[in-house]
Parts: C-alpha cells; structure tokens; sequence
C-alpha cells in the first residue's frame, strides 16, 4: 500500500510482528482459523536464521517451548481453543518454573472441537490461568490487525519482564480479518542484547560455559520441603500484581455517556460501529474496551462506571461479565451490569448489537 502498509492478515501480522520483536523459535501444529500463523513462521523463520518447528502435537509445541523459553530463547507457538487446551500442562509448568513464553490463541468454537467460526469462550482459560495451581497468563486481547502485529512486541518484552508465559488472545475473526498493516517496530523494541540481558539471571546454558567456579542452576515448579512451596506462590503473587503497572484499556466516547458497553477483542471493534451509529442518533452511549484481560483494568473500569449503566457483551455464555461486576461490586459500587451474549460460531455486524444496546439503554 502507498503509505508504507501492506495488506496483511491478522495472522500473518502476528508472524511479522513476532519475527520483528526478536523470535527465534517458533512450535507448534496445524489448527484452523490459526493456520497461517505457522505458514508465514515457516518461512520467515528460516529465511532470517531461527528455527521452526512442526511439532507431532500441541502437547509437544508447548514442551519445546518451555525448553527454548528455559535457555532465554524468545520463543513462541501458536493454536487454536481446543489446542491451546493440550497445552495448559506445560504453561502451568513455566509459570511455576517462571519461564518466559509467548503463546498465541485464535479462539474458535466450542465447547470440544466446536467449529471454526468466531468465538471468545476461551476468557476463562486464558486469565485464570487454564492449567493446574495458582498461575496466571499476562493476556492481551487485539482487536484489529494492526495490533495483532504491534502486540507481539509487548508480549515477548512482557514475557522476558516477568518470566512468565504472555497470551495473545484472538480470535477467528481478528485472525481472518484483511487490513492495511505498518510494519513499524517500535522505538523501545527489545534486541537481542536485551533478550540476553533479562535472562542472563536465570537462562541455563551449560554449566561450564559459565567459567570455574560457577553455580549449577535449576529452573522447577516441584517444591518438596515444608513451606517451600508456600514461599513459592507467594513470590508468584506478589508477580502477578506487579503486572498491573502494564495494565491497558481504551475508553471511547465516555464522558458523557449514560451507557457504556464493555468489549474485547473483535466483538469491540463492532460494538464501535454499533455505538458510532446510535450516536449519530442522539443517545449517549460509550465503549469501553479491555486490552489487557489480565491484569483486568478494574480501576479504569470503576472510574469510568461512576454509578451508571453497563452492557457487557461478549460471544460466549457469559464470561468477561463476571469480571466486570467483580470489579464494580468490590468497592460497594453498585452500578448496573446488564449482558449480552452471541453465540459461539456465529457471524455478526454492528446491526446486530443496536437492539441490545438500545434494550439496556431504555431499562429503568
């Protein structure tokens, strides 16, 4: 395109952006709507000196990037809903071990294997952490191409920041979807050097390689000794709410509104749509958009509710929305919560959504 962007997948803008923030592995196995994630990877990767690997499963993808992630190597995978399930052993074994990884879901239908249509049912796996024992996933939630691309930076530093596994979490329609893409790194983007420098703590790489006199290092998530486990998950507590410092959001047309819906991902991209028409109607309505999942923006979200209406809305059977009233309830701020759900598998425009809004912004 002639100002500087190229028509792009959000997948293949997820392959360029992990390729332009350092990525040196990427693993992984074929699942649809992901599947030009690795397509693009299987050549970017090789063609600039990294390593892709087609894995036998996804259990397999997630094992070797736990290894890669343990030797300070960015690395990522990528799949789909069902997939990103197989996976949730190894995630929950580099959270306890505090193993950096960037893991990519583009969520389709489900429960089981569903279909291949667009949902967001993926919510309580992704920021409760999906695996076994306390742990949590950094997630970010892109909702446009553009950001599928200039998210994975963020991921991969957020990743090597806190040691920890960082989720991407798309879905089929921020995956399939075609826009114009800059392919911009930004100015603080980590280099090699600075991959080197997060991990030089920790990464193993052999114990003489690291000259005479050296400690052996251990990276495990079993701790066997009284209390040493409890000292464990406190340290990964105290981790978890050091990731707020990075929480993210977007507020769109709030100030005066006096209902605000409350999205992520694809289905906020329509809801804009869907507000933008009602404005031009005359009422006074607002988006508000989550970009980060967890941390959940739960102080943005109070000052903005401010006692009025909120329609959450989300395809899925109701699941952000819990999050959303946690957040207003906590601090005896009783505002309105109202839901609106679309179901897994189904394709929707901003037409769709004006009923509903107009539904919650008439109820006493």
């Amino acid at each position: 395109m002639n100002d500087g962007r190229i028509l792009i997948k959000g997948n293949e803008a997820v392959a360029y952006g992990a390729l332009d923030a350092g990525c040196r592995c990427y693993f992984g196995y074929p699942i649809t709507p992901q599947n030009e994630i690795p397509e693009a990877m299987s050549r970017l990767l090789p063609e600039n000196g990294g390593q892709f690997v087609q894995a036998e499963s996804e259990l397999a993808a997630s094992a070797m990037l736990l290894g890669a992630g343990s030797c300070g190597i960015p690395a990522m995978t990528s799949s789909s809903s069902c997939g990103i399930a197989l996976m949730q052993e190894s995630l929950s074994y580099m959270a306890g071990s505090q193993i950096p990884g960037v893991i990519v879901n583009m969520m389709r239908g489900g429960p089981g294997l569903g279909d291949i249509g667009p949902s967001q049912g993926d919510y309580f796996q992704a920021v409760k952490g999906g695996g076994n024992g306390d742990h949590r996933n950094f997630v970010l939630a892109p909702s446009t191409a553009q950001e599928c691309y200039d998210f994975m930076f963020r991921a991969f530093r957020l990743a090597f920041t806190f040691a920890n596994p960082v989720m991407v979490l798309g879905d089929a329609i921020v995956a399939q979807i075609k826009e114009g893409v800059r392919r911009q790194p930004p100015e603080d983007a980590l280099t090699a050097d600075g991959y080197a420098a997060l991990s030089a703590p920790w990464r193993l790489e052999g114990h003489g390689r690291r000259g005479p006199g050296a400690t052996p290092r251990l990276l495990k998530s079993v701790y066997l000794a009284e209390g040493s486990l409890a000292e464990r998950n406190v340290l990964l507590m105290r981790k978890y709410e050091a990731m707020r410092a990075h929480v993210d959001w977007e507020e769109w047309q709030c100030e005066d509104a006096e209902l605000i819906v409350v999205a992520f991902g694809s289905v906020a991209r329509i809801a804009r749509s869907a507000v933008r028409q009602l404005r031009e109607q005359g009422c006074r309505v607002g988006l508000f958009r989550p970009v980060t999942l967890f941390p959940f923006p739960e102080a943005a979200l109070r000052r903005v509710a401010r006692d009025r209406r909120l329609l959450v809305m989300e395809q899925n059977t109701g699941q952000m929305v819990e999050d959303v009233r946690l957040a207003l309830d906590v601090l005896a701020r009783r505002s309105s919560v109202s839901w609106h759900g679309i179901m897994p598998g189904m394709f929707i425009g901003a037409d769709d959504l004006v009923d509903p809004i107009l539904t919650a912004l008439r109820e006493d």
